[in-house]
């Protein structure tokens, strides 16, 4: 019975016999050699796309949307594996895309300076030139079945009622659509779905390649135009359900424009720096503050700057020795369930640059010696300005260091990163009158640190501890260059 399963699963050039007696194991033989034969059939078999899609690819953790920087190769180019296509702006670095397959650039669905979704497609690949042709006809199609949508509602913005009555035509025509297909949006459009509680999903776009857009989301809510002045007087007196569409409208917020304005949108880093921003509202933190005489550490800085040590690999480093001491400052709460003991102390330092902030990582600081630790910083540096880092050298920090210094500003207060436990904010060390312990003053140069935490697993012992741990090591800092 075992034999004849196997022989009807097998293509028929193939045919076994076997023999089993009593309880000895069953022996096959082949009547014919046909293993090349199944080989080449089932490779032929799985071989079925000749034009491939380029997506948008997440090149961090945190991205959901990608800009075009530029596009290397033209329509038309031929493409080799591992061949690098087009640089994508993410919302931490500039970073060169490849692609997987050998085959002609056919058509480019993005164009330089727009944006899309992370698995969007950007744009199409063929195998031949014989397949060009249909590769753009492909591309084009995306984009010129959208239209058909507003031809049917075009003629309904005379009446004022009309396009209440016109708005679930975008809803149905989705329906009849054939097989899942991705969904492309503009963000603010994915806003309005959601604050107006449409499915996005059964939405036909009307924008570039069948992109949804705020206007088609508004449409399928049933909110007119907002060019027309009578519609929501004559809406809410024709149709419950108007007056009700248009209440959530109501709620967003509006502002005065100033005359002579200009609006520049978000770049992709400034959006996300902005969403950590608002993600860190989430989290219960509070901030220490603690005064350190740098005399000592002022006379080390002079000795190692010819050697190309900075300060804020000294910062880095002393910052990394106390933190060895001070395991539970280095630690991290994502799930707000539980907090992680991190293995390493991979200090992340603020750095500002054209167009938004980002904070390359100091690896291992605590194992590093001084000038090898200034040395990765600048190389860091370097790349953090071109938009050259690449994902893990600004998205593994455990604890981050901020330091406004070296601008005059004598203390401020930051904001904790996302899945960080703790972030320092450095301030100038500036001349003081300092008291000692018999009251005699002196002038000393001193800095203020404020360290702000996550209180859920940081407590103000914990932190005090710590920064006293990292006083001692800047007002003797011979252990940094040990």
């Amino acid at each position: 019975m075992s034999s004849s399963l196997l022989q009807s699963r097998v293509p028929t050039a193939l045919s076994f016999s076997s023999s089993i007696a009593g309880g000895t194991k069953p022996q096959w033989r082949f009547t014919s050699a046909p293993a090349v034969t199944f080989t080449r059939r089932t490779r032929n078999s799985t071989i079925h796309a000749k034009i491939r899609e380029i997506f948008m690819p997440a090149l961090s953790s945190t991205m959901t949307e990608g800009k075009i920087v530029s596009w290397i190769k033209s329509e038309g180019d031929v493409l080799s594996k591992g061949e690098s296509v087009v640089v994508v702006e993410s919302d931490k670095a500039d970073m060169d895309v490849e692609t997987f397959y050998d085959g002609i650039l056919a058509a480019i669905v993005v164009a330089e300076g727009e944006s899309a979704p992370v698995g969007a497609p950007i744009g199409l690949l063929a195998e031949t030139e014989a397949e060009i042709e249909e590769a753009k006809a492909k591309a084009a199609g995306a984009g010129s079945s959208a239209p058909s949508t507003p031809a049917a509602s075009a003629p309904s913005p005379p009446p004022p009622p009309a396009p209440v009555a016109a708005a679930p035509t975008p809803v149905a025509a989705p329906v009849a659509a054939d097989g899942p297909r991705k969904i492309v949006s503009t963000p603010f459009a994915k806003k309005l779905a959601k604050q107006h509680k449409v499915d996005i999903n059964k939405l036909v776009g009307t924008g570039p390649f069948g992109r949804i857009t705020p206007a088609d989301v508004e449409a399928a809510a049933g909110i007119a135009p907002a060019k027309s002045s009578a519609a929501p007087v004559t809406a809410a007196a024709h149709a419950p359900a108007a007056a009700a569409a248009a209440a959530p409208a109501k709620s967003a917020p509006t502002f005065a424009e100033i005359p002579g304005a200009t609006i520049v949108p978000f770049t992709t880093m400034q959006a996300a720096v902005s969403k950590n921003m608002i993600e860190s509202l989430s989290v219960p933190t509070f901030r220490v503050g603690y005064p350190i005489i740098t005399d000592a550490l002022d006379a080390l800085y002079e000795k190692v700057k010819p050697k190309g040590v900075t300060m804020t690999a000294l910062l880095a480093k002393a910052a990394a020795m106390a933190l060895v001491q001070h395991p539970v400052v280095n630690a991290s709460c994502k799930d707000g369930k539980s907090f992680t003991y991190n293995s390493s102390i991979n200090i992340a330092v603020a750095v500002a640059i054209n167009g938004g902030l980002i904070t390359p990582v100091l690896p291992d600081a605590d194992k590093l010696d001084l000038y090898l630790l200034s040395q990765k910083w600048k190389e860091l540096v370097e790349k953090a300005r071109s938009k050259q880092l690449q994902p893990h050298e600004y998205n593994s920090g455990t604890f981050t260091l901020s330091n406004l210094g070296m601008f005059g500003v004598d203390r401020f207060d930051a904001i904790l990163p996302p899945g960080q436990g703790a972030i320092m904010a450095v301030g100038a060390s500036k001349p003081t009158a300092v008291a000692d312990k018999d009251g005699y003053f002196s002038v000393k140069s001193q800095m203020l640190v404020n360290v702000t935490a996550d209180h859920r697993i940081v407590y103000g012992a914990d932190l005090a501890a710590f920064l006293k741990t990292f006083a001692k090591i800047v007002q003797e800092p011979d252990s940094l260059t040990m």
